[in-house]
């Protein structure tokens, strides 16, 4: 079945999945504050939108994939925010990284306004994103949940649900980064400790990634760790470090100490510091500078 749907938000990661959707047969329409980012879905067929405003008024579904809370924040109930031209009864498919909070007064605002927020974060790099491969969480309102599903089969290979609280998909993206910046600092030692006594950096990794820690985490990012080439970019020291910070405000507010989590942290913000441009798995760089390699 084809649905009208509002797509806001087209780095690398939006314009992939807002692709794949045109591709699932959707009427789409797209929204980006840098226009031109616009002009390869436009010739897909996408139609481009000058305000959020106008994006949504139509649209069944909205999408928003955007940097930071502030940034989803402005454009959901900002000055110029969507949500008040939005239908009454459509549905808002939360993709980006943000604080469990932030979806979760969100979500209250859309029930004010008679419509629904629900949280869909979304786990891979952009280039698992044009394959339609993405794994997702999703959480809101079980009505909303059930009219969302079909149409995340499109930019997805599975979805798992947890629940009707908007922020707790939130907070399984957040314990799903800290997790894969704990794997990338622990291949990071680990390939140091082998290449400091006399081990072959690539040799380690091949037997760990063909045998123990034989799952697509450990060979993708095992691979730029192993290399130490932080290439190409899947995403930016700075992006990342924001979702770290995230994760350490919820540890702070749950009392769940996570002294890995501030580790990782320190390290991107070096990364930040240092102007880094490459891939944020580059902060496993630090372990082998501080080894002297």
């Amino acid at each position: 079945m084809s649905h009208r749907i509002a797509f806001l938000g087209l780095g690398n990661m939006g314009e992939a999945m807002a692709a794949n959707l045109l591709k699932a047969g959707h009427s789409l329409t797209v929204y980006n504050r840098t226009a031109s980012k616009a002009a390869g879905l436009q010739a897909q067929g996408a139609t481009v939108a000058a305000t959020p405003t106008e994006a949504v008024q139509n649209a069944d579904f909205v999408f928003t994939m955007v940097t930071d809370d502030a940034a989803l924040e402005s454009l959901c109930t900002g000055p110029e925010g969507f949500l008040p031209a939005m239908k009454p009864g459509a549905v808002h498919a939360s993709c980006s990284t943000v604080a469990p909070d932030t979806n979760r007064r969100l979500a209250e605002a859309h029930a004010q306004h008679g419509t629904y927020l629900v949280s869909t974060p979304v786990f891979g790099k952009p280039d698992v994103a044009a394959a339609g491969k993405l794994w997702l969480a999703a959480a809101g309102p079980a009505s909303a949940r059930q009219q969302l599903l079909p149409l995340l089969e499109a930019v997805g290979q599975g979805t798992y649900e947890f629940g009707d609280d908007p922020g707790a998909a939130s907070t399984v993206k957040l314990c799903g980064n800290f997790m894969l910046g704990a794997a990338i600092e622990a291949m990071a030692e680990a390939f140091t400790l082998a290449q400091k006594s006399g081990l072959d950096r690539q040799q380690v990794y091949e037997f760990f990634t063909n045998t123990l820690f034989n799952i697509p985490i450990y060979k993708n990012y095992g691979k730029l760790v192993a290399d130490r080439r932080y290439e190409p970019v899947g995403a930016a020291p700075a992006i990342i470090r924001k979702d770290l910070r995230l994760v350490l405000d919820e540890s702070r507010t749950y009392v769940a100490p996570m002294p890995f989590a501030n580790i990782i942290h320190d390290n991107l913000s070096i990364s930040v510091a240092k102007g880094e441009q490459n891939d944020w798995a580059g902060f496993a760089e630090r372990a082998a500078e501080n080894a002297g390699l």
